[in-house]
Formats: C-alpha cells, structure tokens, sequence
C-alpha cells in the first residue's frame, strides 16, 4: 500500500518502505504527537524516534524483536511521556540533544551534538542541531543511497512553517536560520519530512514559503 503518512490516534500505524529502512509512523496521546519506529532491513535492528505517549501503543508497535535506543527530539514533556516505560521495557540506549538533556527526566545516555551520527543497524541517521523551539533541538536526517533524503524534524518544520517559538523573534530568527541553512540548504525538494505531530510533507512543498514566513515572523 502507498505511504500517505496521514495517522490518528487510536488507529494504525502507516508504514514506508524503503530499501534499506522500514519506517512506522503512529500517533499518540491528547496532543496527536507522532512517533516513528525504523527498523533497518538488513538486520532488523530497530529505533524509535519520541516515546511520546501511551507506552503500550508504543511497545506493541516495537514487537517482541525490542529496540536498540531511542532518539528524543527535544525536551518537551509531549515528546518524552512514554520514555521511562519503553526503556524500562527494552532497555534501549538514549539519545537527545546535548541542549536539552537536563530538561528530559529520563537520563540521556548519549547527548547529541550536531553533525553526529546515530546508526541503527547498517543505516546511518545524520543529527542536526535546530536552535529556537528549544535550545536543543535535533532533526535526524537519512540520506538513502537508493533514492532521495528523509528528515525527522519534530517540531522544528511543519507543513506551512516552522516551529512554535512563543512570540519571541530572537527565537524565531535563529529556528528559521537553522533550519533554512542545515535543512533547505543542504537537502533537494524530494526530501521527505515526517515532522512531531500531524501531516507529512516535503520540503520542495515548503521551500517557495520561506520568505513568507520570515515576512510574517511565525
């Protein structure tokens, strides 16, 4: 079945299948946060991306095969609400920007920097560091060799704009920087966004509004 990565919580898991990486996208709790699970085909290895929420709509999705670690974007409590139990279940390793670890109650056992590679099986995921929704916010970025990029941005770039950044236009100009500078600027069109809550897109969707949202500050 053709991905859509359209998902509501309660309802199934919506799955891209890629060459070397099977991605399952699912939603969770009372603010619709998405959670990804990737799980590297050559090895089954498997890591999630923001135990969110609901620990056991999380641990059905990772099955009996368990995971290795799990990446969290940043440090808010949405993204995060599930992580003790899923840990405490699997035992996987932590990941979180070096930024935001003292603000995720759950220890960090790898604190990432931007540029550092995170693996799961033989797939490599490229962190990157996105400043202004949180200090340490990361976007995970897979580059297949057998088509084009995959970002995972939390809530750093949505369809129509990037993240919340409260009214603050410090905040605002450093987030919109980052992500036009290590995302925009480094990434083709096709690049596939899976972004924290809510609908997929590209960032060939996205690139013609940069202006727009710089003008509009939000």
């Amino acid at each position: 079945m053709t991905y859509s990565g359209a998902v509501k919580v309660g309802g199934p898991a919506d799955v891209h299948e890629l060459t070397d990486l099977m991605i399952s996208k699912v939603a969770v709790g009372p603010m619709d946060n998405n959670a990804y699970l990737l799980r590297c085909r050559a090895t089954d290895e498997q890591l999630l991306i923001d135990a969110a929420a609901e620990p056991h709509t999380l641990l059905s999705l990772i099955g009996d095969s368990g995971i290795a670690s799990v990446v969290t974007t940043h440090r808010h409590g949405d993204h995060w609400g599930a992580l003790r139990e899923v840990v405490d279940a699997t035992g996987a390793t932590t990941y979180a920007g070096r930024e935001d670890v003292d603000g995720i109650p759950v220890p960090t056992d790898v604190p990432v920097a931007d540029g550092d590679v995170i693996r799961v099986g033989r797939v490599e995921l490229t962190a990157r560091h996105l400043v202004g929704h949180t200090p340490g916010s990361i976007a995970l970025v897979y580059d297949d060799p057998h088509g084009h990029a995959h970002v995972f941005t939390g809530d750093c770039l949505f369809p129509g704009g990037v993240g919340n950044t409260h009214s603050d236009p410090e905040a605002f100009a450093s987030l919109l920087n980052d992500v036009e500078t290590k995302l925009f600027g480094r990434l083709p069109d096709e690049t596939w966004v899976y972004p924290g809550h809510g609908a997929d897109t590209t960032l060939g969707a996205e690139r013609p509004h940069l202006a727009e949202w710089r003008e509009r500050g939000w």
